[in-house]
């Protein structure tokens, strides 16, 4: 599937939306690694567009609603048929309360910089609505294509909480946007979260158009593929698929501070990155090129979403995702024990 090419969506209340097969994500942008400038964030943004990317995902939790800020003052010039956006709920800002620290009982990482407000976990039907009013706010934008549930998982929440706050969010944040999607007021409704499990319990609980799931099928490790995916494809919901590169280390390579999960690899992690990039380098392609083009084989991802923070990251991802991976190169990793026999290469 070329960059250029839109894969067509039906949503559950009869809206056609097109997905180019990349999209830009918009964690990088909230300033969550480092600072950025405002001029190369608005820059790498119209980079992605001018490039044939059409589909923009934010959160207000990506620099507490920098991200949101960002993507608004870049795309509110164009024709607003022209692209998709999508941002989440779960979160509302408290603009008068300086941020609270980082948590070090969950892995959900903190970010560089952003809008000095605090982040309040909201999954009420109140809270939902007046996040989203917010986000409204923040880019200028009259509407937004997808909404959904964000960072719902054992990931950020911690096991203790998980089970109160999937109550929370099937009760009031689903409500909400099952109600905004029946008045037209958004074309599609989701979930975004770090864990494939997850994905399922909220599958089986609700009606959902798509779902955002981040690291959990990579070429690194596929979890998703025995249980959800199937679901997602008997349930016609289509994957938004985030952490690719698994926050680093199938992008940079087995090299010395690589980073997976947000931290740094493991030994193991280490050793199996490596064996898979020898594979890669014997059939002539990147480690990167592979990561993009196994993720894009799966016949429920609609879409592929790469955070970048310049201009020249946006048209390496664009140029990468686009080459020809060698089947061999499928049937090799398979046949060494690298890659789930089942994944989908063809």
């Amino acid at each position: 599937m070329k960059i250029l090419d839109s894969k067509a969506f039906l949503t559950r209340a009869g809206k056609s939306l097109a997905f180019t097969s990349l999209g830009l994500g918009g964690a990088p942008l909230g300033d969550l690694f480092e600072r950025l400038d405002q001029q190369t964030a608005h820059d790498t943004i119209l980079t992605a567009y001018r490039s044939g990317i059409r589909v923009f995902d934010t959160s207000p939790h990506y620099g507490n609603g920098l991200s949101e800020a960002r993507f608004g003052a870049a795309l509110r010039d164009l024709p607003r048929d022209a692209f998709l956006l999508s941002t989440k709920v779960g979160r509302r800002m408290d603009p008068f309360t300086q941020p609270a620290p980082a948590r070090a009982d969950v892995t959900s990482p903190g970010f560089a910089g952003g809008f000095p407000h605090r982040a309040m976990f909201d999954y009420s039907y109140d809270g939902t609505m007046r996040s989203i009013e917010q986000s409204l706010l923040r880019t200028g934008l009259s509407r937004f294509d997808i909404l959904m549930i964000h960072d719902c998982d054992v990931w950020t929440q911690g096991a203790d909480m998980i089970d109160q706050r999937f109550k929370e969010a099937m009760d009031g944040a689903y409500k909400a946007l099952d109600r905004l999607r029946s008045e037209g007021t958004v074309a599609a409704i989701g979930v975004g979260v770090n864990e494939a499990d997850i994905c399922e319990r909220f599958a089986r609980a609700g009606d959902f158009d798509v779902m955002m799931l981040a690291g959990r099928y990579s070429l690194l490790e596929q979890p998703a593929l025995a249980s959800f995916l199937p679901l997602a494809e008997q349930k016609s919901i289509g994957i938004l698929l985030a952490g690719v590169f698994n926050s680093g280390i199938l992008a940079t390579g087995a090299v010395p501070g690589a980073t997976y999960n947000y931290t740094a690899a493991s030994t193991d992690i280490m050793t199996r990155v490596g064996r898979i990039e020898a594979v890669c380098q014997r059939h002539g392609v990147t480690l990167r090129q592979a990561a993009l083009g196994f993720a894009l084989h799966h016949p429920a991802v609609v879409t592929l979403v790469l955070g970048a923070v310049k201009p020249g990251e946006m048209e390496a991802n664009v140029a990468d995702a686009q080459i020809a991976i060698p089947p061999a190169l499928w049937s090799e990793l398979k046949r060494e024990g690298l890659l789930d026999a089942a994944a989908p290469t063809g």
